[in-house]
């Protein structure tokens, strides 16, 4: 792509504080828009080829929105984690193995996703995010789920499409989970914490394409205790 484009995209993003360069085949971040740190809310460079996201992007404080969808990074820069305002990341289809140390000081964080890369287990550093709304780790390497989601505010969780075959029992202490996808793990019905039914706040809990029979779930302990909430949940939107 010319430089009188990348201009002209930068003209407009002073402007509107929208960045958006997707499809464009880049194979690194545009250090043009170092110009723009105080001006960008959002940034989308989503589709194409970058690697590395450099130290400079910790300088954008008051970005709300960052979107970097199917790009091919392995890894995320601590200084990212400088970004207080930050509210939306999007990171499907990359790479990614973990998250930097200080993921957890990204305080003003609601949506979080990263469906499609190759995390090994829901991140501890989750559980510091106290304004977590969706947490999405659809289509990731996780086999286990370990006691740290306890602490968990989001009130959804996607699980759906990894290997997950346990799941601690802490799940259920999650204060304000309302949705948890299960879809297409490695679940045996005993290693499912039938508290996630008796004694949590869980009001939808998928769990299809497992290896138990769906019907089984209606004979655990706590299955009408789940249904009150669904049904009741259900009656709210309806």
């Amino acid at each position: 792509m010319g430089n009188s484009a990348l201009k002209a995209h930068l003209e407009t993003a002073q402007k509107t504080g929208v960045f958006q360069l997707t499809g464009k085949g880049l194979t690194e971040f545009p250090e043009d828009l170092q110009k723009l740190t105080s001006n960008l809310r959002t940034i989308d460079l989503s589709n194409n080829k970058i690697e590395l996201l450099p130290p400079l992007i910790g300088k954008f404080s008051f970005l709300k929105s960052l979107v970097l969808n199917n790009n091919k990074l392995t890894v995320l820069p601590e200084e990212l984690c400088k970004l207080k305002k930050l509210e939306t990341l999007h990171l499907n289809g990359n790479h990614l193995r973990q998250l930097p140390s200080a993921f957890g000081q990204l305080s003003a964080l609601k949506t979080l996703n990263l469906s499609g890369n190759q995390l090994r287990t829901v991140p501890t550093q989750l559980s510091g995010l106290r304004h977590l709304d969706v947490v999405d780790l659809s289509k990731n390497q996780i086999q286990n789920v370990p006691d740290t989601v306890g602490e968990l505010q989001a009130i959804e969780l996607n699980l759906n499409q990894n290997q997950i075959s346990q799941i601690s029992v802490q799940i259920s202490h999650c204060p304000r989970l309302k949705v948890l996808r299960l879809e297409e793990n490695c679940l045996e019905l005993s290693m499912l914490p039938q508290s996630i039914l008796s004694d949590s706040q869980i009001s939808l809990l998928a769990v299809e394409g497992n290896l138990f029979e769906i019907k089984k779930l209606r004979e655990l302990e706590g299955y009408d205790k789940y249904m009150e909430r669904f049904t009741a949940t259900k009656k709210k939107f309806a």
